[in-house]
Order: structure tokens, then sequence, then C-alpha cells
């Protein structure tokens, strides 16, 4: 039970540090100077977003065989270590027009459509159907997204100018690596 969430706390902390999102993070808190509504719409965004990717992973769960399962989620770990190391960019365009929504809302929007398809997101569905306890792991990926993006929110662009992003994201591939590696040991013994 406790493996799931610090497994998939630990992964999406590493993982999202230099994301798109803690990139939206940064923006918002320069742009609102309000933490708290910014922070309570991040955790809404997060929870329903990774909410749907965990209730995804336990639904593949049910459809796909064991040995299948473990080959899709040794595969996706992998992809997930590649995908780790290529710097994401936030593409904002000056656009103000969710602002009239409110700080808490505007957040929520644009972290809720910030994270489809995002890595995290992938990685939940992923934690999901490798655990088997998509509760613990959809706690877990959230905690670890707060982890990275609240000290963004909270210091701002100082934040980015005393951590090496490059070294973060090399230790959240190698931690999807090991996953993956894990993952295959677990489908040979599923084969035996």
């Amino acid at each position: 039970m406790i493996e799931p969430l610090l497994v998939s706390t630990g992964i999406v902390a590493l993982a999202e540090f230099g994301d798109k999102t803690q990139l939206l993070a940064l923006m918002l808190a320069a742009r609102f100077k309000r933490p708290l509504p910014i922070i309570a719409g991040m955790l809404t965004a997060t929870l329903i977003n990774h909410g749907l990717a965990g209730a995804l992973g336990a639904w593949l769960v049910s459809i796909l065989g064991p040995h299948l399962l473990q080959g899709i989620i040794a595969c996706s770990f992998v992809l997930m270590a590649v995908w780790v190391l290529i710097p994401d960019r936030l593409d904002i365009r000056g656009d103000d027009s969710l602002r009239r929504f409110g700080v808490f809302t505007t957040t929520l929007i644009a972290f809720f459509l910030a994270e489809m398809g995002d890595k995290t997101q992938v990685a939940t569905i992923t934690l999901a159907a490798h655990y088997r306890q998509p509760l613990w792991v959809i706690l877990g990926t959230t905690l670890g997204m707060l982890l990275a993006d609240i000290p963004a929110v909270l210091l701002g662009k100082t934040l980015g100018n005393q951590l090496s992003f490059t070294w973060i994201r090399i230790i959240a591939a190698c931690s999807f690596v090991i996953m993956g590696i894990l993952a295959v040991i677990q489908m040979v013994n599923y084969s035996m």
C-alpha cells in the first residue's frame, strides 16, 4: 500500500522539474501573486486529471492479460525515461482570456489542459496499471506534482537558478528505467 504512494510521489516529483506545468506555476505566480488560490487550483486540476488517468490504468488492468500488460508497462517506463530527458517548453502568447475567471478557475483550467497527454499523466496511467492500486497512485502522483510545483509558486524564478534541471531529469530517467527493468522481471516471472 505504501510502495505505490512513495514510488508515484518520487517519480512524478522528479519528472515534474522543468516540466511545462512547473513553468505554468511560475508564470501564474508572477502574474497573479496569490499563491493560495493558485495552489488550490493546481491541486484540484491534478486530482481530476490524475483521477481520470488512474481510472484508465485500472481499466487497462481489467481488459489486458497479465503478460501483455507487463510488456506494455515495461515499454512505457522505458519510453518515459527517454521522454523525461527532453526539456519542456511552455507556449504562452500573452493570452489573458482566462484571467476573467479569477485566479483559482484560471489555474484549474490552465493546469488541467496543460496536463492532458503530459508525461505525468502517462506515468499515472502506467503506475496505476502496474501497481493495481489506482487510489494510492493518484494520491502519490498528485503529491509529487505539488512537491515540485508549490515551490515554483512560492519561490518564483529564484528556484530555477538554484537547481540543475539536467541532473533532476537524469535521476528521473534512471528511476523510470529501473521501473521498466522491474516490470520486465515481473513479466518473466508471470511467464514461468
